[in-house]
């Protein structure tokens, strides 16, 4: 079984955490991701650098712009990772845009991910029609988990479509905005948790985007499965260093 299917299992509320491969230095993803899973993390989203990061907030692009520039690359990243697996045990995910998968071949892409072992992908610019009709089974083929996001805009058809073609979970984004941490989620935001969840969808939801501290943490874990922080995170290790993480994570769960 995927590690994603295996932690979506327990009975837990869950924590994922994003950051940008190759930052705040180069060579610090593998300590990052060493330090998350000490300090009690559930999965990791490891973000791919991209010149046009079209969801993400200042905070999100800056890393990433920043990781670039220290020299990230989707070959890099492999290359880092190879050996993940002798020390990490929980899923990890590649969170990226579609151009530099397709730049370096989808199932090359797929296969190398399924070599190293990572469980899934987070494409947001990857229409779902296009992924079930021309990639869903190639991800199949290599055992990847593809990850789509809903947003409160999302329609119900487009939503039961999604749930579908989906064997792990589905992110759901908190607000029709870019990412970015909030002091906490208005009546809006919770209406729209609770009518995701009263859909009974097959896959559980974990939700992302204005998730920033043990409260925003509890808002969202109160109608879906977990919650994943990115922006703050990022901010934290930018002002605190990597040796700051495990104070960040315990402040949360």
């Amino acid at each position: 079984m995927n590690r994603i299917n295996q932690k979506l299992q327990e009975d837990k509320k869950l924590l994922s955490i994003y950051f940008s491969a190759g930052y705040p230095s180069l060579n610090d993803t593998v300590k990052i991701i060493q330090d998350l899973e000490k300090s009690g993390v559930d999965m990791i989203e490891i973000g791919l650098p991209f010149s046009d990061p079209l969801a993400d907030g200042p905070t999100i692009q800056e890393s990433s712009t920043q990781a670039l520039h220290n020299g990230m690359t989707t070959k890099l990243l492999f290359e880092q990772l190879a050996t993940i697996r002798e020390t990490v045990k929980i899923p990890l995910i590649i969170m990226g845009y579609f151009n530099p998968m397709l730049q370096y071949g989808v199932e090359e892409f797929c296969k190398k991910c399924a070599e190293i072992g990572i469980d899934g992908l987070i494409i947001p610019d990857l229409p779902v029609a296009i992924y079930a009709d021309d990639y869903k089974a190639i991800f199949e083929k290599y055992g990847l988990i593809n990850v789509f996001l809903i947003t409160p805009q999302t329609s119900e058809d487009r939503i039961r479509f999604i749930d579908s073609v989906s064997n792990g979970f589905i992110y759901m984004v908190s607000s029709a905005s870019v990412t970015g941490s909030q002091s906490g989620f208005g009546s809006s935001q919770e209406s729209y948790f609770k009518r995701i969840a009263n859909m009974n969808l097959k896959n559980p939801q974990i939700i992302g985007f204005g998730i920033s501290d043990k409260t925003t943490f509890n808002q969202a874990t109160q109608y879906a499965k977990g919650a994943i922080i990115g922006s703050a995170f990022i901010k934290n290790l930018t002002e605190n260093g990597v040796g700051s993480i495990d104070k960040f994570i315990g402040n949360i769960v």
